[in-house]
């Protein structure tokens, strides 16, 4: 166990967008990912909403996965890696929702199934984590969307009865989804977001704000503003030829952050140079 000094990584954000049903999910999402590429044929929408995505081809030349139930967690999934395998920038999943309320998704698996349902929940909750996994470790960019929906609470009224009463708008999909995010912007019945969840510091305490293009450049500008690891990682090995005895590759390596060192590359190429350094010379 040792310490390190804090680092700021290149990054890939992990953006929300939540509205009601029809108040721009979609059409915001596009604007922020053509301000982060600059061109939507690099920008892929897994569309689970009946071909919304179709409705904004003035926008641009992106690219459309269509998603038809059932929604299980394996075929978002395989979605995303399709994306993925195709040198995609930005992946915008429209909707998340469908994963957890949709017809063959997590909540209508539970439903179909016999026994305990503490025991069932143990067998689901790992395919909805994978599904989480894969928009947290992706090589993309990811922005998701999620419905909205008027919450209830049962509360007891003047007279002693139980009855329900609105509590506000609540995302539908699973609770603690918002937590797993870098952003998670709210979207109001005029299109303005306001922040529930801002990692990036860009927005948090400023004025509610129409989503567009320039919101996109700035997260991207927020995004690649941190280190290169792998470049960094690159640069290492290179210099490993620079170290002709065993305690300049230990000064060296005691020079690098941590996460360098740990590298497999590093690792192996490190190893490698020490080999060469200590292998007997032949006559």
């Amino acid at each position: 166990m040792e310490f390190r000094k804090v680092t700021r990584k290149k990054a890939k954000i992990r953006l929300g967008l939540s509205a009601v049903s029809g108040e721009g999910k979609t059409y915001s999402a596009i604007l922020i990912a053509k301000g982060m590429t600059d061109d939507l044929s690099k920008v892929a929408i897994i569309d689970t909403e009946n071909g919304s995505a179709d409705l904004y081809e003035h926008l641009g030349d992106y690219n459309v996965v269509p998603l038809s139930a059932p929604y299980t967690p394996e075929k978002y999934i395989e979605a995303i890696k399709f994306c993925e395998s195709k040198g995609i920038e930005v992946i915008i999943i429209d909707s998340i929702t469908h994963e957890w309320d949709g017809k063959g998704g997590i909540l209508e698996i539970s439903n179909s199934m016999e026994g305990n349902s503490y025991t069932n929940w143990a067998k689901i909750t790992p395919r909805h984590q994978s599904f989480i996994d894969a928009i947290l470790q992706s090589t993309c960019h990811v922005i998701t969307t999620v419905r909205r929906k008027q919450d209830y609470e049962m509360t007891t009224n003047s007279k002693g009865k139980l009855v329900p009463q609105k509590v506000g708008l609540k995302e539908v999909t699973r609770d603690g989804f918002e937590y797993e995010l870098t952003l998670n912007l709210e979207l109001d019945t005029k299109h303005n977001a306001s922040v529930s969840k801002d990692r990036t510091g860009l927005f948090a305490g400023k004025p509610d704000f129409v989503p567009s293009e320039e919101t996109g450049k700035k997260i991207l500008e927020w995004c690649e503003s941190g280190l290169d690891v792998i470049q960094q990682i690159k640069d290492a090995i290179e210099n490993l030829a620079n170290c002709d005895t065993v305690d300049e590759l230990k000064m060296f390596r005691d020079s690098l952050p941590t996460y360098v060192i740990e590298s497999l590359d590093f690792k192996t190429k490190a190893t490698d140079r020490f080999n060469e350094i200590t292998k007997p010379a032949t006559a």
